[in-house]
């Protein structure tokens, strides 16, 4: 799919690196994001920008959406200046953010009705892979419609897989980010309790890092936690955000209520900083 138009909703610390994979990858790429300046910083990368959801239609074929919930999923396609209050006939509307699945399903039927196609295709990976290109991605939708797109998918992930119908993507990405709850949650009362009795934690992590429980979470968040920097790669209000949908949905297990509690609970003080701040909670 060469010089694809390209239509980006969504500026955040994971839209940036990724728009910037696409304009890498030689595609006409327009831009719509809230604030003008994020919007600026793209347009020097060589991006187009337009002033409305329903402006960005003019220069796009297929149209990426990456916000943070389901309420600017309701704007961005149902607002006076939405996607919705435009032709949308003949599009192909990618739905890269962490929602519900009903709101997916909802939308994927407006689309339909519409003329319209819908893809729901969430990410795993935080704004390194985003940078890298190297995204896991996991799509609901029609097939047909899946492999006509997937040649841009794969400019930003190294994994793009179709899992189902619409809405199957944002259930197995709300299990995946339910398993990211309990991974940070585990090791930061691991840190703890090996600290409270006298062992420190660069140690800890060298020996976890090199045993069979080690992954590239424990590598990335360990090194965050012992240079006490809580930058947020993945903010603490969104897994707060995303234990609430998987609960709607029926996620109710012991430990992921245990999760959702912990991290409800930190929210208000550690919401802005990185997941792994619940260490803090912890200390």
């Amino acid at each position: 799919m060469e010089k694809t138009k390209i239509g980006w909703i969504g500026l955040g610390n994971m839209g940036i690196p990724m728009v910037s994979q696409l304009i890498k990858a030689a595609h006409y790429v327009t831009v719509y994001n809230r604030s003008k300046d994020k919007a600026d910083f793209v347009k020097n990368a060589g991006a187009f920008t337009a002033p409305t959801p329903k402006e960005l239609l003019n220069n796009s074929d297929i149209i990426f959406v990456m916000v943070s919930d389901d309420e600017a999923i309701n704007q961005i396609f149902k607002g006076e200046e939405g996607l919705f209050a435009g032709d949308i006939a003949g599009k192909i509307i990618v739905n890269m953010s962490t929602v519900s699945p009903g709101i997916s399903k909802d939308v994927a039927a407006a689309c339909k009705k519409n003329e319209a196609f819908y893809l729901d295709a969430p990410v795993s990976g935080s704004v390194k892979q985003a940078e890298t290109g190297t995204l896991v991605i996991m799509v609901g939708g029609d097939e047909i419609v899946f492999e006509k797109i997937k040649p841009v998918l794969e400019k930003l992930g190294k994994l793009v897989m179709l899992i189902g119908g619409n809405g199957a993507g944002n259930y197995a990405k709300l299990a995946i980010n339910a398993l990211l709850a309990l991974y940070a949650q585990g090791l930061a009362e691991t840190i703890v309790f090996a600290n409270q009795n006298g062992v420190e934690t660069e140690g800890l992590l060298e020996l976890i890092n090199n045993a069979a429980i080690g992954n590239l979470f424990t590598t990335i968040k360990g090194d965050a936690i012992l240079q006490n920097n809580f930058k947020p790669a993945f903010a603490l209000k969104h897994i707060v955000k995303d234990l609430g949908l998987a609960k709607a949905e029926g996620l109710s297990s012991p430990l992921a209520n245990a999760a959702f509690g912990s991290f409800q609970n930190a929210e208000a003080e550690l919401g802005e900083e990185d997941i792994i701040a619940i260490i803090k909670t912890l200390k």
